[in-house]
């Protein structure tokens, strides 16, 4: 089936391994009308797809977004429910070749996005608690969950504490430890660091 003017019909084409190829994707969107074709060689995993951030960009009111199967565009229904909302927000449509329902185009397509969206929430909802929960059991541990590296152990926190309070100065430890006199500074008032 062709697309019609006025509509611009935009191509969205990824490889999902290495070593696959693009060519039966790029025949099925060329057999549809699509121009351009905007070519992902890039893995789905990577955050960072620059022709899919181009296609986004340059979407216009009328246009429709179209690739050959939605595991193409996306790898999650957040994300697919995140491109395919930039895409309805640009006054634009997205439609799969594979997926009928995958058309937002019609009544169908649209409801099916709403439900995406709901499914999108629940899958977001999910992820943030397996983080947190994930972070708490680290905690527990006795782990770090987050920022930088520590650039003293918490015995060198301690023996720098008891230096401190023996009324050491700032500048000759930082020099031993190899940290600024701001670190140093800083165990002054954590009172975990006390002995």
């Amino acid at each position: 089936m062709t697309i019609t003017q006025p509509l611009r019909a935009l191509g969205y084409a990824r490889v999902s391994t290495i070593g696959q190829t693009l060519e039966v994707q790029l025949a099925q969107l060329a057999a549809v009308g699509c121009s351009p074709i905007y070519r992902e060689k890039a893995s789905g995993a990577k955050a960072d797809r620059r022709e899919l951030n181009r296609l986004l960009r340059e979407v216009q009111p009328g246009d429709v977004v179209i690739v050959t199967r939605i595991d193409r565009l996306a790898r999650s229904i957040f994300d697919l429910f995140s491109i395919v909302q930039r895409i309805h927000q640009a006054g634009a449509t997205f439609r799969s070749l594979a997926q009928e329902w995958a058309d937002t185009g019609t009544a169908q397509g649209r409801m099916m996005l709403a439900v995406m969206g709901g499914m999108a929430e629940v899958e977001r909802e999910m992820i943030l608690t397996r983080t947190a929960e994930g972070r708490a059991r680290v905690k527990a541990a006795g782990g770090r969950t987050g920022g930088p590296k520590p650039k003293l152990t918490p015995a060198q926190q301690r023996e720098i504490a008891q230096r401190l309070a023996g009324g050491e100065m700032l500048a000759p430890l930082a020099i031993t430890y190899n940290v600024s006199r701001q670190t140093i500074g800083r165990l002054r008032t954590k009172p975990e660091t006390a002995a």
